[in-house]
């Protein structure tokens, strides 16, 4: 009889739970359906959240402007050589680099250029390295002014401007590498 009576229990026990499921389905919401609703909403807002906070961090970062100076000589007959050196400084530091390049064109005779300027859309300092392209025209005899605007893969823009010495006629397309030297 011990044994009728477990069983009677727990039938009891599952009709109970059973008609307590038949009136929550039948009843207005109660508590814990709205408790669950602002669990939802509260997810949901957290999310939209970080999916706003995640879409403004990935912006591009703002891209500063370095001040160049380069000194360098070209020289060539009917292709040109260049080489020299220049100056970055960018958020206060000074970083020293190497000018090296050919054209290839119309290019005749020598000189030596000094050319001071800006170095726009720079993230980092190494952002100035690479190779510039540019299609240029000059004559220089004697003394001269000279004003190039080049671009290379990083997208950072070179505006410089300054003084020409020597004797050079040229028409070309010019390739300038810039690297930056090892401190």
């Amino acid at each position: 009889m011990g044994g009728d009576r477990a069983s009677t229990s727990v039938i009891d026990e599952s009709c109970d739970a059973l008609s307590s499921c038949r009136s929550a389905a039948t009843r207005q919401p109660d508590d814990r359906n709205i408790n669950m609703r602002f669990q939802i909403t509260r997810c949901l807002t957290r999310l939209t959240v970080a999916t706003l906070l995640s879409a403004a961090l990935s912006l591009p970062a703002h891209a500063d402007t370095g001040k160049v100076r380069f000194k360098f000589f070209k020289a060539g007959w009917f292709i040109g050589a260049q080489a020299g050196s220049g100056i970055l400084s960018f958020r206060g530091e000074m970083y020293p680099f190497r000018i090296g390049g050919v054209s290839a064109g119309l290019t005749f005779g020598g000189s030596s250029t000094d050319l001071v300027g800006a170095a726009q859309n720079m993230h980092q300092a190494s952002d100035i390295e690479g190779i510039y392209t540019a299609l240029g025209a000059g004559v220089a005899v004697g003394a001269g002014r000279r004003a190039i605007q080049m671009r290379n893969a990083k997208g950072v823009v070179l505006t410089l401007e300054g003084e020409q010495l020597g004797l050079q006629f040229d028409f070309d397309l010019s390739g300038m590498s810039v690297s930056i030297q090892n401190q």
